[in-house]
């Protein structure tokens, strides 16, 4: 008998390792695809909710926020562009130089879960500012995405003109947080089952046989 499971990914776009986590996650639902179905709900995290909208160089936010010096950044980077290899996402690191605001881009990732559009349009996120080094707090990009993945851009370009969702987006984050959520990714199972991190898909695909197991 299949297992259903409800996933909540809690996740921010401008993270590296939530592309990686998402990829080891899908990869893993494919491999017990059979034995367990899932359904996928991508929950907002802000790594940098004051962070201005003309966005902050990268490697001085680093420094200031983490004290990683050049050379460990380009370790990270290194690492991180492999794993990414791995799941077949390209991190082109030369492209992206700033780190921006992703409020608006949250709002936009809540209302494409109504439409069914939520995952499609969190992958094209992620390419779109880790890849190809768009600003993912500009209207214009957010709207050119969101068109990308199916979705209304009349009906985008309203919502981000407005302050529609900002409650709801901020009432998510709030309540991660104030359970303990403090870095992403969280991987959250049934309600109950806390996975973080970006771990490798055999990792996630041996806590899925385990929850599907305990019933």
């Amino acid at each position: 008998m299949t297992k259903k499971m409800k996933i909540d990914f809690v996740s921010d776009v401008s993270c590296p390792w939530c592309v990686i986590g998402l990829n080891s996650l899908q990869e893993a639902l494919t491999r017990v695809e059979g034995d367990i179905t899932a359904d996928i709900h991508f929950q907002p995290f802000e790594l940098n909710p004051d962070m201005p909208a003309e966005g902050e160089d990268i490697g001085e936010h680093l420094a200031k926020k983490y004290g990683s010096t050049p050379e460990q950044r380009a370790q990270s980077s290194e690492m991180i562009r492999e794993r990414g290899a791995q799941g077949g996402f390209t991190f082109n690191f030369d492209k992206r130089s700033r780190i921006y605001n992703t409020f608006d881009a949250h709002r936009l990732l809540h209302w494409a879960e109504a439409e069914g559009k939520q995952l499609a349009l969190k992958r094209a996120l992620f390419e779109a500012y880790f890849t190809e080094g768009k600003n993912p707090g500009d209207h214009q990009v957010l709207i050119a995405v969101a068109e990308s993945v199916g979705l209304n851009g009349d009906s985008a370009r309203e919502l981000l003109a407005s302050d529609k969702f900002a409650t709801e987006v901020k009432q998510q984050e709030h309540l991660y947080l104030d359970n303990g959520i403090h870095s992403v990714p969280a991987v959250i199972i049934n309600d109950r089952h806390l996975i973080q991190g970006g771990q490798p898909a055999d990792e996630f695909e041996r806590a899925l046989r385990k929850i599907a197991e305990m019933g």
